[in-house]
């Protein structure tokens, strides 16, 4: 019955993921017609920041917040997990609204210095309420993946990005906005609202579910010691995702700085970032939502799992969880060298993405499976290790972003270059961590069969290409995407049942 929950659970995130992933690709669309490749670029610099300010306020939350409502949902204590969201959203609260006021009378700052574009600080201004809604968003977040409602939150998200889609295109349209800052502005402000939305609705959810948890127990554990556990897990999460936020945000500041030094004017070097960073990426990573899924299940999981002392359950989830994690990568990769032109095309209109799609999937299962050893890390407890080990990946992403992006023949692709690195960096720094704690190992001869079905799979994909007439672009695409994953895994199931 576990099993049948956790896919369950899983499948019905990545319903609502893709579909909030089709109204962030629509987004992002909408955003290269409006903005251009500038624009894009210009959007994506302010973007880290706003991450950076929310992993300070809530890093790390949800996790520590589903991890601790678990437990207590497993035991049937469900007088302490309203306890829990209340001490919990009183102090995320506070340090929130610490936080932005810092954000706030910094804004002047970041823009000129850190960002160095002055254009940033009318959209620096709209993002402040956005970080204290994200804030306590995260609390009954936290909740619902604990009581095992991740639907609610996935249905609000959904409706929170239809309804951001729709705000950006009537401001836009409605106030004729010309220039790139004002029209960035307008995207930010849209943000905002959507957020504020979301904490409205999950509010209300989260009076109406927590209605209906009825318990028999009638000790309440104390509010410092249920903060406590909250904490402790949450603030090494935390200054991860701070540090390694910070590391990203300089990262992401730098390439248009080392792109200039490589002998590009600035516009050309934003017009570049804008199609590798906020083209070219979102396409290639869009199947990431079914890990994101998996994960968001996995970690409470396997919380309960350990805190049951079912072992065995834990190693076998986790095995699963890395298999279709590099299988899902494989897939994509294959797909992306296939037609990689035809993505561009489909998703953007532009027929010069080829190329930075191609490049930024080598990296793919590599960095597919990464992102799960994370969740099983944490699952697991090894915050610390998370810690350590993001520190490392993204001290390596900086130092080589700033070495290959400033050489001139490399340039750009010195991201795909460091994207690829770091995905292999962190696999081989989280499993070590993980096989300390539980056995995982690997065929070489299911390896090997992988590798010879991929071969063939790209064969296949490719004399489609050849075979469908061009007029027929969006079926042929669709067609052509659909069969390369259907293939694939129904390929790698029936090759491995006969082997057994």
């Amino acid at each position: 019955m576990k099993l049948d929950k956790f896919y369950e659970d899983t499948i019905i995130l990545t319903i609502s993921n893709f579909a909030t992933g089709i109204l962030r690709f629509i987004f992002s669309i909408i955003l290269s017609n409006k903005l251009g490749a500038e624009g894009v670029g210009l959007y994506g610099l302010i973007m880290p920041v706003y991450d950076l300010f929310c992993c300070l306020v809530c890093g790390g939350l949800i996790i520590a917040i589903s991890r601790k409502a678990s437990i207590l949902y497993g035991n049937k204590d469900y007088k302490n997990i309203i306890l829990l969201i209340k001490t919990s959203l009183i102090f995320t609260f506070v340090w929130s609204a610490f936080v932005c006021v810092i954000l706030f009378f910094n804004m002047g700052f970041i823009s000129k210095i850190v960002i160095k574009d002055a254009r940033t600080i009318y959209s620096l201004e709209v993002i402040c309420p956005a970080v204290l809604f994200v804030a306590l968003s995260s609390v009954f977040k936290g909740y619902f993946y604990g009581v095992s409602k991740a639907k609610i939150p996935a249905y609000i998200d959904i409706f929170e990005k239809a309804v951001r889609v729709l705000v950006v295109i009537g401001i836009i349209d409605l106030l004729m906005l010309k220039t790139i800052t004002k029209t960035v502005t307008a995207v930010y402000a849209a943000l905002s609202l959507g957020e504020f939305m979301s904490l409205i609705f999950l509010y209300f959810a989260f009076v109406i579910s927590s209605k209906r948890l009825k318990s028999d127990y009638t000790l309440y554990e104390g509010k410092g010691q249920l903060l406590f556990d909250v904490l402790i897990v949450s603030i090494p999460l935390c200054v991860n995702g701070f540090v390694s936020s910070i590391l990203s945000a300089a990262s992401t500041l730098i390439l248009p700085r080392r792109l200039v030094f490589a002998g590009f004017p600035y516009k050309a070097a934003l017009e570049m970032i804008g199609k590798f960073s906020g083209m070219a990426l979102s396409i290639t990573f869009f199947p990431m939502i079914i890990i994101s899924s998996m994960a968001t299940v996995l970690v409470p999981e396997i919380s309960q799992n350990i805190n049951q002392k079912n072992k065995f359950a834990v190693e076998k989830r986790i095995s699963e969880v890395l298999k279709i994690s590099f299988f899902l990568g494989l897939a994509t990769l294959i797909i992306c060298l296939s037609i990689p032109e035809l993505l561009g095309k489909l998703f953007y209109n532009r027929n010069d993405l080829g190329k930075y799609i191609m490049f930024s999937a080598i990296s793919l299962p590599f960095s597919y499976v990464s992102g799960s050893t994370f969740a099983i890390l944490s699952g697991i407890g090894k915050q610390t290790k998370i810690l350590i080990n993001s520190v490392i990946i993204s001290v390596e992403e900086l130092i080589l972003l700033y070495v290959l992006t400033g050489i001139s023949f490399i340039n750009i692709y010195g991201y795909g270059i460091t994207l690829i690195l770091t995905s292999i960096t962190s696999y081989i720094l989280n499993m070590r961590d993980i096989r300390k704690f539980c056995e995982i190992h690997f065929n070489l001869g299911d390896i090997f069969i992988d590798i010879l079905l991929s071969v063939f799979l790209y064969l296949i994909l490719g004399i489609m290409n050849n075979l469908i007439p061009d007029s027929y672009f969006i079926s042929k695409t669709l067609s052509i995407i659909c069969a390369g994953f259907i293939l694939f895994f129904l390929s790698l199931k029936t090759i491995r049942r006969k082997l057994r």
